[in-house]
């Protein structure tokens, strides 16, 4: 092939879902090769899919050599929720799967790497209002831990061996295309579903929880603005902090009973409100968008409008 392609691992999750259309229409389909577990027929994509098991380094080389890809997207990971019920496995899904791309960056096979990171790195140690860029890091569960240890090892390749690598910690994530994955933060898109389908949420997190989020579309247009800056412009050799929004459960209640005035929400907190209890409430990406010009667009009421609107229509409530 006379392009150089794109791979992007995990690409039926929440992200790379988004991600891969967004790619394809600055890119070119054909340029755009999609992996993830699941058998080709199963699959509703318009363009290039591979089975690709990330714990697998035979297999990634051999599709990385079959479309000549250059720049990876290695989104394959365990999230917290489902990390913390089998965590030596969340640990390998996390933690080999990086090395294996790190040292194919290393040793020239591919020439661009983005891995996303997490608030998850942070902890009850740090500060969790406008947590800055390089606080004390102190994550109490195994998907923290394995972001941290993975920002760090990052930043060595890229100090070692001058891996271009690039990565951000994100927020929770909000999207109407794709389902609640098991993340600590998804109950803010569950309760959208449900408000559409039910007309009520029960809440697995507390009233009063304040967590850092951001729409999808904010989060897409960052993986690309982070990608095709220019290298020299980047400082940080670990994540970038990436903020957005920040708000507890009850102030999402109140801005769909703008649209749903007979929405109701209970509250039965289980273990992940521990989760979010260890992580920031707000989050300070001054530093993000003075050097690779970080600009989010959404707020909480054009948000919940677009969600919603979008949902009645997938759900077929409109």
């Amino acid at each position: 092939m006379e392009t150089d392609t794109i791979l992007i691992t995990g690409a039926l999750g929440q992200i790379g879902s988004e991600l891969a259309e967004k790619l394809k229409i600055i890119y070119g389909k054909n340029n755009v090769i999609i992996s993830d577990i699941k058998n080709p027929e199963d699959v509703d994509y318009d363009g290039i899919y591979e089975v690709i098991d990330v714990l697998d380094p035979d297999r990634i080389k051999e599709v990385i050599a079959k479309y000549n890809i250059k720049t990876v997207y290695h989104l394959a990971a365990l999230l917290s929720g489902t990390a913390e019920k089998n965590p030596m496995f969340g640990w390998k899904l996390n933690m080999d799967t990086l090395l294996t791309f790190l040292e194919l960056a290393k040793d020239k096979v591919i020439d661009k790497l983005f891995w996303p990171s997490s608030i998850g790195v942070f902890g009850p140690d740090t500060p969790k209002d406008n947590t800055p860029q390089n606080p004390v890091q102190t994550p109490s569960t195994v998907y923290g831990i394995s972001k941290l240890a993975g920002e760090y090892w990052c930043k060595w390749y890229k100090e070692k061996h001058n891996v271009d690598v690039r990565s951000v910690r994100f927020p929770g994530l909000i999207s109407w295309k794709t389902p609640a994955g098991g993340g600590t933060t998804d109950y803010a898109v569950d309760i959208y579903y449900k408000a559409v389908e039910e007309g009520k949420y029960t809440s697995f997190l507390n009233e009063g929880t304040y967590l850092p989020m951001l729409y999808m579309d904010d989060a897409i247009e960052a993986i690309i603005k982070l990608m095709t800056t220019d290298e020299s412009k980047l400082k940080e050799f670990k994540s970038y902090n990436l903020g957005g929004l920040s708000f507890a459960p009850e102030h999402l209640t109140a801005e769909i009973q703008k649209h749903i005035p007979s929405f109701t929400i209970s509250y039965e907190s289980d273990f992940r409100q521990a989760i979010a209890d260890s992580w920031p409430s707000s989050i300070d990406d001054s530093e993000t968008k003075e050097d690779w010009g970080y600009d989010p667009k959404f707020s909480i009421e054009k948000m919940t409008e677009t969600m919603l609107d979008n949902l009645k229509i997938k759900l077929g409530k409109a």
